[in-house]
């Protein structure tokens, strides 16, 4: 692991760093924020999964979650969305391809290669933070927009135990029922869409639910609502009696300014599970 930076901020650290990743086969770099209270001893961990187009640094720079996180004592860590350099498969549409892993493993040529997002991001990555930072591994929460939303919901239902919590902005909430989500699932994962559902929130809601508390914010004013479906996760919530709060709020878009507008809200909620 390589050092990019270290930033001095809100009392704790800012750092990003470079590591040769097995899972996606090159160099992938993450952000790690450690809050003061780190110098004393290991502390929880709240993971941010960015969407579509977007790299590790989108919601380190512009949410602006360090400051509640500082004040609570969580680390925040920012991974990419996707593999990326030279080598690395790539397509002209934006939600395919770099910055577009869909925090899944592909199986299909020519994704296959490197697009093992699922396993980087829930296998690989947390044992390098665990081993190399002063974490509570069994103090985690995630979070995510968009994609990232998808990506938080969808690896929370799967491990359950892990998180003591999981939010989302703007999720992407029924990805095999939408242009975001089809497309993508059918050219990393192939044409049998029975293996496209353990990567849709809205089918594991139904199927197993989440066994801790839900946060959903999403804006009214989102310009890709058509894809994002939350009507689907919502209706799935209700169907699986699943404790939790689903918020629409009036007039926002899909932009980073909703989600820094709601970002104290979701750091809040998230050390209350993480810390009692």
């Amino acid at each position: 692991m390589k050092t990019v930076s270290e930033n001095r901020a809100f009392g704790g650290v800012q750092g990003v760093y470079t590591h040769a990743s097995q899972s996606t086969g090159g160099d992938m770099t993450f952000g790690l924020f450690l809050p003061a209270q780190a110098e004393d001893g290991p502390v929880p961990l709240l993971w941010f999964l960015s969407g579509l187009t977007c790299t590790h640094e989108n919601a380190m720079i512009k949410a602006g979650a360090q400051r509640w996180a500082a004040e609570a004592g969580i680390a925040l860590c920012f991974p990419d969305t996707s593999p990326r350099g030279e080598g690395v498969a790539n397509d002209a549409d934006f939600a395919l391809g770099q910055g577009a892993g869909f925090y899944v493993n592909a199986t299909q040529a020519p994704w296959a290669l490197h697009f093992r997002m699922w396993d980087y991001v829930t296998d690989e990555l947390p044992r390098l933070l665990f081993n190399a930072f002063p974490l509570a591994e069994e103090a985690q929460a995630i979070t995510g927009h968009s994609m990232g939303g998808h990506g938080a919901l969808t690896i929370a239902m799967s491990f359950p135990g892990r998180f003591a919590s999981v939010s989302a902005f703007a999720p992407i909430c029924n990805p095999t029922a939408s242009d975001w989500g089809r497309p993508q699932f059918s050219a990393y994962l192939g044409p049998d869409e029975s293996s496209w559902a353990a990567h849709d929130a809205s089918l594991l809601m139904r199927k197993r639910g989440f066994d801790g508390p839900i946060l959903v914010d999403q804006g009214t004013a989102d310009q890709f609502l058509d894809k994002l479906k939350p009507e689907a996760l919502a209706e799935a919530m209700a169907a699986a009696r699943q404790g939790g709060t689903f918020r629409m709020q009036k007039g926002y878009d899909h932009s980073y300014f909703f989600v820094s507008s709601f970002m104290e809200d979701h750091v809040h909620f998230h050390a209350d599970a993480l810390l009692g």
